[in-house]
């Protein structure tokens, strides 16, 4: 009876340590999406004219895009794949997709970085680095409730 009890002790225990490692996992992926939503915040609002250009603020947005991408490919492990996610479980089936798509958005952030110089320069360019958002939230991404 005191092997029964230390095995489903041992079960316990090993159980809890991944849906600790599970839900950590799922929260920092989490965190990056929301560095993705606020590195967009200002600028989005400096392209519809609802607040000044600001180019230390643009060019702090897409260092974030930019860093935020490159980290992101290392948070759909997977044992992310279920629990409290708005991930779909197609990110976890096309990973090379979302990859290739993170590292679009990356390269976009990093060329917008060396070309925008002034409030036209960002207008023409900022549209191009947020046309890579779209297709992940409607590919990968669980609608809002």
């Amino acid at each position: 009876m005191l092997r029964v009890v230390a095995v489903v002790a041992a079960l316990a225990v090993g159980a809890t340590a991944v849906w600790a490692q599970n839900a950590a996992g799922i929260a920092a992926r989490r965190d990056a999406m929301k560095a993705f939503g606020g590195a967009n915040k200002e600028p989005s609002a400096m392209n519809k004219g609802d607040a000044p250009f600001e180019l230390p603020k643009v060019q702090a947005s897409l260092k974030t895009f930019e860093e935020t991408a490159v980290k992101a490919k290392g948070l759909f492990g997977d044992d992310t794949k279920t629990g409290e996610t708005d991930t779909k479980p197609e990110a976890f089936e096309k990973k090379a997709d979302l990859f290739a798509r993170f590292d679009k958005l990356a390269a976009d952030a990093k060329a917008a970085s060396g070309n925008i110089k002034d409030e036209a320069s960002f207008k023409a360019e900022w549209p191009k680095v947020l046309s890579n958002c779209g297709g992940c939230h409607k590919e990968y991404r669980k609608p809002k409730q």
